[in-house]
C-alpha cells in the first residue's frame, strides 16, 4: 500500500444542509470524500445529495466561515448517544479547563457526532454551541455529522455480529480521521468519556520535540484503548482508509497498533504518567473517587489554603492539583521518608472529614505505598508549618477516608500527608478532600477585656 493513495481531504462547500428532523440546526455544508473499500460504496462519504454539516449550528451563528487556518495539534473525538450529552459535554470541560488562553489558539477539536438520532444531534449541538460560542466562531471547536447514507448498509444478520460492532466504530474514526487530515501537524485522538491531565499540551510537545520526526508513527499517552494516541497528520489519510480496508475485522485499537508495525514501528512509544483518564460511573468508583455515598447531601468543601511539598517536581505537575475539586493531580517520583506534601488552610477549620487518594484510577499504579495523614494545629510565626501534629490515619492500599472527632477536628490548620518509606518509581496524589468549615473568628482575651472596659 503506497502512500501516494492519499485520502481526499474534502471539498468546502456552502449549501445548508436540509432536513426537517433538526432543521433549527443551521450552518456550512462540508464534504468528506474517502476511496473506496470492501462492502463499502465508492465514496462512502460522498452520497448522492447527502452531505456533512460542520457549522455553530444555532440560529445566531448561522453564518460561519469554513476557512481554518492550520493549528499545531488537532483533538479528535467520535461521541455517541449512549452517554446521553453530558459525557461529551465533561470531556469539553476537562480540555477546555485545563488548556490557557495561547494552547487554545494553537489547538483545533474536532467533534463527531456519530449517532443518527436527531434529539440527541439536536440537544448535543445546542448545548455545545451555548457554552462554546468562542471557540466555534474563531474555528477552534468543529463539530461535524456524517449521515446514515454514507455508512455500509447492513443486513439483519450483520447487526447483530460482533463485525457490525467493529465497523461502525472503525468507519466513525475513519471520518474523523481524513476530516482532520489538513488541520494541524498532529491529530491526539481521545474519547468522549474522559479527563485530561492539567498542561497535557506541554507535556505532549516535549515528548514530541525529544523525537526525530520519522521515527515514530504514535506515541501512546494512555494505556486504555484508543485513547491518547498522537499521530502525525501526514499519517492519518492512509490510516483512515486502512480502517476502511477492515472495518468488520478487528476492533479499532487493534487496528491502530497494526497499521503501526506495517509502518515499521515495531514497539509501542508508551509515555507515562499518562495524561488522559476515562470517567467512569460515579456509582463504580468505589474506593478510587467519590461515590454518591461518600458526597452525601454536599460534596468536598476544599477550604482556601495553599500546598507546600519537599518532593521532587515533575514536568508539568504543580502540588497545587492535589487540593482541587477537579480531575487533576500531582505526579512525583522516587519519595523518601519524611518527605511531605501539606495543605496549609488560609484560615482554621472545624474539619469532619478528610479523604486521601493516589495512584490511578485505571490499573492502581503510582499509589503511596506506605504514608499516614496527620492534623496540624497553632501556625508559628511567618513559616507555614504548624507546631504541633495529630496523627489521623495510616494509608491502606494508597487510600484513607476517615471521620475527624471533634475533639482533634477543631482549629485545624495544615493537612499533612507524609511518606513513611522509602519509595522507587512514580507517585500520583489525585486529590485531597476535606469536609468542614471555617472556624468562626473568636476575640483573643485583651481583645474581650477591652471591649468589657468600653461597654462599662
Amino acid at each position: 500500500m503506497s502512500q501516494g493513495k492519499k485520502l481526499r481531504n474534502g471539498h468546502r462547500g456552502s449549501q445548508v444542509l436540509e432536513s426537517e428532523q433538526i432543521q433549527c440546526l443551521v450552518g456550512t455544508l462540508r464534504t468528506g470524500r474517502l476511496p473506496k473499500a470492501p462492502g463499502l460504496p465508492s465514496n462512502p462519504f460522498s452520497p448522492s445529495g447527502a452531505g456533512v454539516w460542520i457549522s455553530p449550528l444555532a440560529h445566531k451563528l448561522a453564518t460561519f466561515i469554513c476557512h481554518v487556518s492550520q493549528a499545531w495539534l488537532t483533538v479528535g473525538i467520535t461521541s455517541e448517544s449512549q452517554q446521553g450529552h453530558r459525557g461529551l459535554l465533561d470531556t469539553l470541560a476537562s480540555l477546555y479547563r485545563v488548556l490557557s488562553t495561547a494552547e487554545q489558539k494553537q489547538i483545533t477539536v474536532l467533534v463527531h457526532l456519530a449517532d443518527s438520532d436527531p434529539s440527541w444531534l439536536r440537544n448535543t449541538v445546542l448545548h455545545i454551541s451555548s457554552l462554546y460560542r468562542s471557540q466555534i466562531l474563531t474555528g477552534h471547536l468543529l463539530l461535524i455529522h456524517a449521515p446514515s447514507s454514507a455508512y455500509p448498509t447492513v443486513n439483519s444478520v450483520q447487526k447483530i455480529s460482533q463485525g457490525h460492532i467493529y465497523s461502525k466504530q472503525n468507519v466513525d474514526h475513519a471520518f474523523l480521521m481524513s476530516f482532520a487530515t489538513k488541520l494541524s501537524t498532529y491529530f491526539l485522538l481521545i474519547e468522549d468519556d474522559v479527563f485530561c491531565a492539567p498542561n497535557f499540551v506541554n507535556h505532549i510537545r516535549s515528548k514530541v520535540t525529544n523525537r526525530k520526526p520519522n521515527t515514530w508513527v504514535l506515541i501512546e499517552f494512555s494505556n486504555m484503548g484508543f485513547l491518547g494516541k498522537l499521530f502525525h497528520s501526514r499519517d492519518l489519510p492512509l490510516l483512515a482508509h486502512f480502517l476502511l480496508l477492515f472495518h468488520q475485522e478487528r476492533p479499532l485499537n487493534w487496528l491502530i497498533h497494526h497499521f503501526c508495525t506495517i509502518l515499521a514501528q515495531q514497539s509501542p512509544i508508551l509515555c507515562r504518567p499518562f495524561l488522559f483518564y476515562h470517567r467512569l460511573p460515579r456509582f463504580a468508583f468505589e474506593n478510587k473517587t467519590l461515590t454518591g455515598q461518600e458526597k452525601g447531601p454536599r460534596g468536598p468543601d476544599n477550604l482556601p489554603g495553599t500546598v507546600f511539598t519537599d518532593m521532587r517536581l515533575f514536568g508539568v505537575y504543580s502540588p497545587q492539583e492535589a487540593y482541587t475539586l477537579d480531575e487533576s493531580f500531582f505526579f512525583t517520583y522516587n519519595v523518601s521518608t519524611g518527605n511531605y506534601l501539606t495543605v496549609i488552610l488560609n484560615h482554621t477549620a472545624d474539619l469532619n472529614r478528610v479523604q486521601v487518594r493516589t495512584g490511578s484510577i485505571t490499573d492502581g499504579d503510582y499509589i503511596l505505598e506506605k504514608g499516614q495523614v496527620e492534623l496540624g494545629y497553632s501556625p508559628e510565626g511567618m513559616s507555614p508549618n504548624c507546631t504541633r501534629f495529630t496523627l489521623l490515619g495510616h494509608l491502606a492500599q494508597g487510600q484513607l477516608d476517615h471521620i475527624v472527632l471533634k475533639d482533634s477536628g477543631n482549629q485545624v490548620k495544615c493537612v499533612k500527608l507524609a511518606v513513611n518509606a522509602n519509595q522507587v518509581g512514580g507517585l500520583m496524589i489525585r486529590h485531597i478532600y476535606l469536609w468542614g468549615s471555617e472556624t468562626p473568628e473568636r476575640e483573643s482575651w485583651s481583645e474581650l477585656m477591652v471591649n468589657y472596659d468600653m461597654s462599662n
